[in-house]
């Protein structure tokens, strides 16, 4: 096993953004077993310093391609396309002005305790999540246009940030009394 692998190749995978999330797993409990430390309790201080290696490895390796966020970030770095979210914050106008507008109707959702409305508005960001992977899909898969597939990550990024607000929001909603 080489520790500089593709995170796909080290589980066998094809390097794409559509994964078989079952075969990754299965994939994953085979590496796992085969550079477990336990495995190498016995063995020389170099040997254990690299089963550990290898199992952090893995374990990166599986969480990364687990997430499809992370997974298209790693493609796109892959091929070339670097996602800097930190300093590349730039997106369609399309794109803020629909960010403008579901933050002032959670603002007024928020005003009026509105579980109902909470839920409205979790259901279209979860579309729209929903069609974004499916152009990162389509992008990486399909097109192989990895600076469309970095845009599209961004934006998932901003909708995954506004659904975690949203969770927030409605959590902390005041609960209907029990009858």
């Amino acid at each position: 096993m080489d520790l500089n692998q593709s995170y796909f190749a080290l589980f066998g995978l094809p390097e794409t953004f559509a994964v078989d999330v079952a075969r990754l797993e299965r994939a994953r409990l085979a590496v796992q077993s085969q550079v477990h430390p336990d495995r190498f309790a016995s063995g020389s201080d170099r040997d254990k310093r690299l089963a550990m290696q290898w199992a952090a490895q893995a374990n990166a390796a599986y969480l990364t391609l687990k997430n499809p966020v992370q997974r298209a970030s790693y493609l796109c770095e892959r091929r070339g396309v670097p996602i800097q979210a930190e300093n590349n914050t730039a997106m369609p106008a399309e794109f803020l002005l629909q960010q403008m507008q579901w933050r002032e109707t959670l603002d007024d959702l928020r005003q009026a305790a509105d579980p109902a409305g909470l839920q409205a508005l979790q259901a279209e960001v979860q579309t729209q999540r929903a069609e974004r992977l499916e152009a990162i899909r389509q992008a990486l898969d399909e097109q192989n246009a990895p600076e469309v597939a970095a845009e599209q990550v961004r934006a998932l990024l901003f909708l995954d940030r506004f659904a975690e607000e949203l969770r927030r929001t409605a959590d902390a909603l005041p609960q209907p009394a029990a009858r």
